[in-house]
Parts: structure tokens; C-alpha cells; sequence
């Protein structure tokens, strides 16, 4: 049981990440604009990877935004979200793969590692929602990913911005429920 109270008051002080969230939302509303665009599928893939440079820094400014409390040291388990953070690079092989060999995939294989990455975010945040749509942005993004032509390939990102607007307005709500 203490544990679920650690859990819980990470959720509230940290808001179940919701800042990084709502970064996110801008950076694949970004992407969807680059993708937009009549540029070579290289020059958008490149593009591509430069935004999400703005990832940390907007992320300060939304969650400085949104209130959220940064300094964690008095929880123990604060530490872990860096490291699931940081777990999701350890995929970028397969992605820069894609943009060497298959460069219309690489979109839809860099929405589903950041989809699927959400995934242990549920245990930490002691929240369902990053437990449903972790596997339903993997799924949709997949599915999208095989159906679309490279003209049309501007929906798998904002689809991920959709989602990712989705999962922060569910952990919204639960953080308003545990505060």
C-alpha cells in the first residue's frame, strides 16, 4: 500500500507528466506541418528529427505552465521516469534503419516507439491511461502505416498529436480525481 501512495503523490506533484504531453502535442503538430510540405522524403525525415530537439525545453515551459513541480527528491521512484525516458532511445537504431532503407516507414516506426514507449508510464503514474493508449497509438499508427501512400503519409502525425491530446486530457482527469 505505500507504494501506491508513492505512486500517487508522484502523479499529483509531476501531473502524470501531462507537460511533456502537451510538448508533445506541438512537436507532431510540427511534424504534420513538415510533412505537409513538397519536400523530398529525406529532407522531411531530417526535419523530423531536428523538432524533437524542442522536446526538453518546451517541455519546461508547458509544464512551468501547468504548475507541475520538477524537483522530486523527497520521492523515490522520481528518478524512474528519466530512465523510461531515456529507455526509449535505445530503439533508435530501428528508426534510423527506416530512414536509411525504408524511408516512407520511418514516420509510422517513430510514432510507435514514442506510442508504445508511454506504456510503463501507467505503473509509475499508478494511471490507466498511459496502460490503454500505449497499445492503441501502437495499433493505429501500424495500421495507418500500412495503408497510406508516401502522399499521404501527414496522417500518421497528426494522428499522434490527436492521440497524444487524448492521453492528456485521461491523465488529466485522473490527475484531478487523486489531487
Amino acid at each position: 500500500m505505500e507504494l501506491n501512495k508513492i505512486r500517487n503523490e508522484l502523479s499529483v506533484k509531476g501531473k502524470n507528466g501531462m507537460g511533456f504531453l502537451l510538448s508533445a502535442v506541438v512537436i507532431w503538430s510540427i511534424i504534420t506541418i513538415i510533412f505537409l510540405q513538397s519536400l523530398d522524403i529525406q529532407q522531411k525525415n531530417i526535419f523530423m528529427l531536428f523538432s524533437t530537439g524542442l522536446m526538453f525545453p518546451l517541455s519546461v515551459a508547458m509544464s512551468t505552465l501547468l504548475k507541475v513541480e520538477w524537483k522530486f527528491t523527497d520521492i523515490p521512484l522520481a528518478k524512474i521516469g528519466l530512465y523510461l525516458n531515456l529507455a526509449q532511445i535505445i530503439y533508435f537504431p530501428i528508426l534510423i534503419w527506416a530512414i536509411i532503407k525504408s524511408p516512407n516507414d520511418a514516420i509510422m516506426i517513430f510514432a510507435i516507439i514514442i506510442g508504445a514507449h508511454f506504456f510503463p508510464y501507467g505503473w509509475l503514474y499508478n494511471t490507466k491511461s498511459y496502460y490503454v493508449m500505449a497499445p492503441v497509438i501502437s495499433v493505429l499508427i501500424l495500421g495507418l502505416g500500412l495503408f497510406l501512400d508516401g502522399e499521404n503519409l501527414w496522417l500518421i502525425p497528426l494522428s499522434m498529436a490527436i492521440l497524444l491530446l487524448i492521453l492528456f486530457i485521461l491523465n488529466y482527469i485522473d490527475y484531478k480525481k487523486k489531487a
